[in-house]
């Protein structure tokens, strides 16, 4: 029951929270902010759960942007198809890559999905007139639903809070599932779930392929929001902070995705204006800097993530890992 109050007092104050917000700047952060939280969800699936890693998280949601991109400006498709093929073109291809990438352990599937994401950001960049290389593609319409079209931040906020309300529950209702409990034992003991009978390589693929969906809606709706894209986001260091999201969230626990997200924007916000002013003529990637600090005190003094603080079962096994000594236990009796 605490856990539905906090659940019901935080939809409540997002809700509200425009009320009280004059700037549309300090609204699109959130909007921002709530977009990131729906790709650190599924990353938090794909690491928290599947103990599998991924740094090429920032490919997927370029996929869900270009994709929408392409469709709506070059091929004239309506908003919500466009939106569905964003979600679709990224799981499979993460469905393709899926099965030879997570045989690799550990450094190397970290190295194979860092190849991945810069290769597909260089392909960004040199589309040509498909992606519009360097410069981008503009004229992307605003996301429309029937007679409603969201055109505004307001809007936008709303419906992205929605998306990440939906997309919550949902994950949390999967991991309650047999299948959850499945993907627990592998990140507990993969050999150990091998021995049990799960067929842990089509659950792994699988969470990959969830968490690159839910990058691709991501990218779909951030390409709806900016209605214009070039290839800067989605580059390697945009796949690094998602993995610091997760990490800094708390890996497999339902509040880390938003915390994580919402503190690592933050900070690069604050570190974009307050830089320049501490070193003259710094640029970005003295954030990569701040960040690497940040991960390191907080794999030292809260392993299990700022999301552990709502959800204490999570310190109660092994540190960073999701449901503790009862995995083992309950996963064969679904």
């Amino acid at each position: 029951m605490k856990k539905i109050a906090l659940g019901a007092a935080l939809v409540l104050a997002f809700a509200t929270l425009p009320l009280f917000i004059k700037s549309n700047y300090l609204l699109g952060v959130l909007i921002v902010i709530g977009l990131y939280t729906i790709i650190v969800i599924g990353l938090g699936i794909l690491m928290g759960y599947a103990g599998q890693v991924s740094f090429g998280h920032a490919a997927f949601f370029g996929m869900g942007s270009y994709t929408v991109a392409v469709l709506t400006t070059a091929r004239h498709w309506p908003t919500i198809p466009a939106l569905i093929a964003a979600l679709i073109l990224p799981g499979l291809v993460a469905a393709i890559i899926g099965r030879p990438t997570l045989k690799l352990k550990e450094l190397y599937l970290a190295l194979a999905t860092l190849a991945f994401g810069i290769l597909v950001h260089i392909l960004f960049n040199e589309g040509g007139e498909i992606t519009g290389g360097p410069s981008g593609l503009m004229g992307i319409p605003y996301l429309s639903l029937g007679g409603l079209v969201f055109d505004r931040d307001i809007k936008f906020y709303y419906l992205v809070l929605a998306v990440v309300l939906l997309v919550s529950l949902a994950v949390n209702n999967l991991i309650q599932s047999r299948t959850g409990r499945a993907l627990r034992a592998i990140r507990e003991s993969e050999h150990a779930a091998e021995a049990a009978g799960m067929d842990t390589v089509l659950l792994k693929l699988q969470a990959f392929v969830f968490s690159a969906v839910l990058a691709g809606l991501a990218g779909g709706l951030y390409a709806f929001y900016v209605t214009f894209i070039s290839p800067s986001p989605f580059s390697f260091h945009m796949s690094v902070q998602f993995v610091l999201m997760a990490v800094v969230g708390g890996l497999g626990t339902f509040w880390g995705p938003l915390l994580g997200s919402g503190l690592v924007v933050a900070l690069g916000e604050a570190l974009r204006w307050a830089v320049p002013l501490v070193i003259p003529g710094a640029g970005g990637e003295y954030q990569i800097i701040f960040f690497g600090i940040i991960l390191v005190l907080v794999m030292i003094f809260r392993p299990a993530g700022l999301g552990s603080f709502l959800s204490p079962q999570v310190s109660q096994g092994r540190p960073g890992r999701p449901g503790g000594k009862e995995v083992d236990d309950r996963v064969a009796g679904g």
